[in-house]
């Protein structure tokens, strides 16, 4: 029996997780082949994880586009589900590049939505869309493109132990 397929989350589980949590961790490969990794906010549309980033993060991706993301939930080691996707980011430059992503406004949106109340504002009605855009030479959308996905529901590791003490007895 593969366990990790076993315990792998369903299409529905992913989509919500990544859909809902506030928080995912994007690892880039940082100056001196040090890992640099930082908890960001996201949205996920068409099949992609977008986030503005800034500083370090901006430049590790410009110099090596290979990266990881985690979204997980859950503390305790029985509940924890996780998604980690490997995959290549790219840097939305300017503007015009913003324009031209067929999924940014609908990240955008949802963002606006998700993180509506963040930042120690109260929450309102009919949320804007997040409007950040290219300024300086750090603050940068990223649009990160999974190529392998690993997912794990710890829920069902119960239900899988118990399984196999009655194939043992």
């Amino acid at each position: 029996m593969a366990i990790a397929k076993e315990l792998a989350l369903d299409p529905a589980q992913i989509e919500e997780i990544l859909l809902t949590e506030w928080n995912m961790r994007m690892a880039t490969l940082g100056p001196g082949r040090r890992i640099n990794v930082t908890p960001m906010w996201f949205g996920w549309a068409g099949g992609k994880i977008y986030t503005y980033a800034r500083g370090q993060k901006v430049i590790n991706l410009r110099r090596n586009p290979n990266c990881t993301v985690l979204v997980d939930r859950n503390e305790k080691f029985p509940e924890l589900q996780g998604i980690m996707m490997l995959g290549t980011a790219v840097v939305l430059e300017d503007a015009a590049a913003e324009n031209a992503d067929p999924h940014l406004a609908e990240a955008q949106v949802q963002m606006g939505r998700k993180y509506n109340g963040g930042h120690g504002r109260p929450p309102v009605d009919n949320p804007p869309p997040f409007s950040a855009t290219a300024t300086g030479s750090t603050r940068r959308w990223v649009v990160f493109t999974p190529e392998t996905v690993v997912t794990w529901d710890n829920f069902k590791l119960g239900k899988l132990q118990e399984a196999a003490r009655r194939r043992d007895t």
